[in-house]
């Protein structure tokens, strides 16, 4: 079963946001970073702004832009406003209730999901869209514009 994306994509496009602060970027530029179709990120940049992440400035120059600054955007944040789904699902259809193992597989192995769902929220939590661009600041050897 394939993963999603849009968690990954969507903190890819706040971070160039985050670095070209001030400076709207467009969708085109942000996809062409990301290496997939301008439609998927205007889609990400609609739930982002929703959210109250990013902003647009429309017109000749127009692009995206953040809404808020990068160090009140928790990653935490971002993946709540673009994921729809649980980080694990249980079965799409119940297990059959008369085998031992699927009457007991859900409630023996949710606690040890949401174990882990918190884990990796806590994480999440502690990290921003500012952090992420500074390291790659770094990483790339150039500074953010202040």
């Amino acid at each position: 079963m394939p993963t999603s994306t849009r968690f990954v994509v969507a903190v890819h496009t706040l971070a160039i946001l985050a670095i070209n602060e001030g400076r709207p970027v467009r969708s085109e530029d942000l996809a062409f970073s990301a290496n997939t179709n301008p439609t998927v990120i205007r889609s990400l940049l609609s739930g982002l702004a929703d959210a109250g992440f990013t902003t647009a400035q429309l017109g000749a120059g127009g692009g995206a832009l953040l809404a808020k600054k990068p160090s009140h955007i928790a990653l935490l944040d971002v993946y709540r406003a673009v994921e729809d789904s649980e980080l694990f699902s249980m079965h799409r259809s119940p297990p059959n209730s008369v085998c031992v193992v699927g009457r007991n597989i859900q409630n023996v192995l949710r606690p040890t999901l949401d174990k882990a769902q918190a884990a990796l929220e806590a994480e999440l939590a502690c990290v921003t869209v500012a952090d992420i661009a500074a390291e790659i600041a770094q990483r790339g050897d150039f500074r953010i514009p202040s």
